[in-house]
């Protein structure tokens, strides 16, 4: 009998920031995702993601075109299963909650560090 292969997650990287998209790009190092592609504002996610199909997302909220809340309600709509990791500097709770109501799975602050990074992509597809 053969072992069942595991699961890969194909993880997106949406964020307006060039130097926060790299960095979360080379930080994850889980065995488990593999890194797909990355976005500049909500509006390129939904195009990429129906090329892409990314099984797991990090979203930062506050960016030009469409905003990662609305983004992440919009994925969500798409595909149900999709996990999505909100990355924002936005701490404040009603911001965090209004992702989660809209569909998002965790809330990582920035700054982050490397460990909390890969914890919080760890927790989410656990």
């Amino acid at each position: 009998m053969s072992m069942a292969e595991p699961t890969v997650h194909r993880l997106m990287v949406v964020d307006d920031s060039n130097v926060i998209r790299r960095r979360i790009e080379r930080v994850q190092d889980l065995p488990d995702i593999q890194f797909v592609g990355s976005a500049r504002n909500g509006r390129e996610a939904l195009e990429m993601h129906e090329r892409l199909r990314p099984t797991i997302v990090t979203m930062d909220l506050t960016m030009p075109e469409m905003d990662g809340g609305e983004c992440v309600a919009r994925l969500v709509e798409r595909d149900p299963n999709i996990l999505i990791l909100v990355i924002s500097a936005l701490a404040d709770k009603l911001t965090a909650i209004d992702a989660i109501e809209r569909g998002a799975r965790g809330f990582l602050c920035k700054p982050f560090t490397d460990r909390q990074l890969n914890n919080a992509l760890r927790k989410l597809i656990e």
